[in-house]
């Protein structure tokens, strides 16, 4: 596993996040398009490669992570201009620059029998990245996302409100995008402490571009999302574990049923009460649901283990 040298971190971190809430190693991978990636790397076992979605971090994995690290090798990046990863200049936080940031990081990070969890834009990200490396990845763990063009009304509104006029005021106002997935996203308020961690990597005006880039990405990545359609089938014999909370404000029971057809051998299960950032709001289920999947028996507690 990768050690962190002084000649992999960058010189000036982009923020310093809270110890207490983020108890991590920081590693940093150079890829080829110039980005320099964050990332996590805990525990030993099968390799769990977690993506998130906008607008957050690897900070949304934290306490999966807590746990699953006891009996997995946990690999969390941050997308290019999200948390502590750097973006090279021109990089545009575009869907498809991102996936291929992914592939790059898994080849890189020589990731061998892997599986990946994506949600929210870590579900077209991800998959294209396991489209582009079925030989790397083994499993699928499917949280509320989609993964091809929408046919429904409300998300094409949302991103011409959001990804428009009205969300780059917002965004560049005052991190409108971010408060407002992570006031509308999860079932239960965050504390005080874990909102500002999520606010971090966007303090300055100059680094809240990527936030509005994705909602307006949600229409203008048309082709980008019909490629990543068409290479379902491709990927349609590996095996699946849907994890779906049922109060999510994006994707519902459509998004859900197409996942279960493709994936003839899978598993689903319901996250009651969680909404769109199933991370947060029902870490404990998610790593039960993974430990039981892959047969690998929960170890006991440890005093302080941060849930």
């Amino acid at each position: 596993m990768p050690d962190p040298s002084p000649k992999a971190s960058p010189t000036a971190p982009r923020f310093v996040p809270d110890r207490e809430l983020y108890p991590f190693a920081s590693h940093w991978q150079d890829l080829g398009d110039g980005n320099r990636v964050h990332y996590l790397d805990e525990g030993k076992g099968p390799v769990l490669l977690l993506l998130h979605g906008n607008p957050a971090w690897s900070f949304l994995y934290r306490k999966i992570i807590t746990q699953l690290s006891r009996s997995f090798r946990c690999v969390a990046p941050d997308l290019p201009g999200f948390g502590l990863s750097v973006a090279s200049p021109g990089f545009g936080f575009t869907a498809r620059e991102h996936s291929d940031a992914i592939i790059d990081l898994i080849d890189r990070l020589d990731l061998k029998g892997a599986t990946v969890m994506v949600q929210d834009w870590g579900g077209p990200i991800g998959l294209r990245a396991v489209q582009a490396r079925p030989d790397r990845i083994d499993r699928l763990i499917i949280g509320n996302t989609w993964a091809w063009p929408f046919d429904r009304r409300g998300p094409r509104m949302f991103s011409a409100l959001m990804g428009g006029l009205p969300g780059r005021v917002a965004a560049f106002g005052f991190n409108g995008v971010v408060r407002f997935f992570f006031r509308k996203g999860v079932a239960n308020p965050l504390p005080r402490q874990a909102l500002q961690m999520y606010l971090a990597p966007f303090r300055k005006r100059s680094a809240r571009r990527p936030t509005h880039i994705f909602p307006r990405e949600l229409t203008a990545a048309e082709p980008f999302l019909r490629e990543v359609e068409r290479g379902l089938a491709a990927i349609s014999d590996k095996p699946a574990l849907i994890l779906w909370g049922d109060r999510d404000f994006a994707f519902r029971e459509h998004e859900r049923a197409r996942f279960r057809a493709l994936f003839a051998d899978h598993r689903d299960i319901t996250l009651h009460g969680a909404g769109h950032f199933i991370q947060e709001d029902a870490p404990d289920a998610i790593c039960k649901a993974i430990e039981a999947w892959f047969s690998v028996p929960p170890l006991p507690e440890t005093p302080g283990t941060a849930r």
